[in-house]
């Protein structure tokens, strides 16, 4: 019998706004760019696949489901459903925890969490969960395709995630697409991401008068505006392509504080596009004056943004991290 799983209400008044993913998705053709990886020189054409092991867990997940569950979790590939992204919202009505699922069901999709994580990964996004809605039983999920014919999508929704495992049946984007993570506590201290904030302006601190001037900014725009808007849009913040050597290699090591929590598919996947789009060149990292928490000029809103390439984190007045990456 599984414990106590009612769906329950977290009062978060700026969790509620959501996107289609179509706009997500919406992108121009990318220009030529320069540019180098430093020491991240991944396959051009990493991807998980159908076979990685949160794949062949979900393909053990969909086998395991009785005709009344798919009624409930299971929808055609690209359906509208995997269109929406959100910082919080479910997207099937039973959650994880309750008896419309067995022990053993709830057991894969651990297995599934596990294989989309590294190990510190899956640790902190566990303690997310637990923190942020009471642990995995409170978070949904949904299946689009079928992982036994063809193109297939599973999906992980709840308060602060949105995450997915496709074996590249979203052809060339990354994590299946974009994704969302988070935290509900406010203060730095305690949030679990700030350490990304505190990575980030590592590059910050690191730049020149003129570049910091480049670099920061009044006001971020809004999270969700992550749609890819290919080479010739103009991006906020300072251009990678005017960092010295030491700057783009700080560049590249905050990239790897990020990508950390998540496997090696998905991390060779995104230094794959990046490197087709020109790598750190092509990049612009802006910070925003905007919630400032603590007045310490430690910048708690910042974004890396390029033509195929947007990771905005909101960390005021907690965090909100939005990622679209996409060849």
């Amino acid at each position: 019998m599984a414990a106590n799983s009612n769906r329950h209400t977290v009062n978060c008044p700026d969790c509620t706004t959501d996107i289609s993913r179509r706009s997500f998705l919406r992108t121009a053709a990318a220009g030529g760019l320069a540019g180098s990886l430093a020491t991240l020189t991944p396959r051009l054409h990493a991807a998980p696949t159908s076979s990685s092991p949160a794949e062949t867990a979900v393909g053990e997940f969909y086998a395991s489901l009785s005709d009344s569950q798919k009624a409930k979790i299971c929808f055609p590939f690209n359906h509208k459903l995997q269109q929406k992204i959100s910082a919080n919202w479910h997207v099937t009505d039973p959650v994880i925890g309750d008896d419309f699922y067995s022990d053993s069901q709830r057991a894969i999709i651990d297995q599934i969490v596990k294989g989309l994580t590294s190990e510190e990964g899956y640790e902190r996004l566990i303690r997310q969960m637990e923190e942020d809605d009471g642990g995995l039983n409170f978070y949904s999920c949904a299946l689009f395709g079928d992982p036994q014919q063809g193109k297939f999508e599973w999906e992980l929704t709840g308060r602060h995630l949105t995450m997915r495992a496709d074996g590249n049946s979203v052809d060339k984007a990354a994590f299946g697409g974009p994704i969302v993570y988070g935290h509900g506590e406010s203060d730095p201290s305690d949030n679990i991401y700030h350490y990304q904030t505190r990575q980030a302006n590592k590059v910050f601190q690191a730049l020149d008068p003129q570049q910091a001037k480049l670099a920061l900014q009044d006001n971020a725009p809004r999270e969700t505006n992550v749609q890819l808007r290919g080479s010739d849009a103009p991006f906020a913040g300072i251009s990678g392509s005017a960092l010295s050597d030491d700057q783009k290699q700080l560049v590249t090591e905050t990239l790897q504080v990020l990508l950390a929590p998540y496997r090696q598919a998905d991390i060779a996947e995104v230094m794959a596009i990046l490197e087709q789009i020109g790598g750190v060149d092509a990049l612009h990292m802006a910070f925003y004056k905007q919630g400032d928490l603590n007045s310490d000029k430690t910048w708690d809103i910042w974004r890396i943004e390029g033509p195929r390439f947007v990771w905005h984190f909101r960390g005021a007045p907690h965090v909100h991290a939005y990622i679209n990456i996409s060849a």
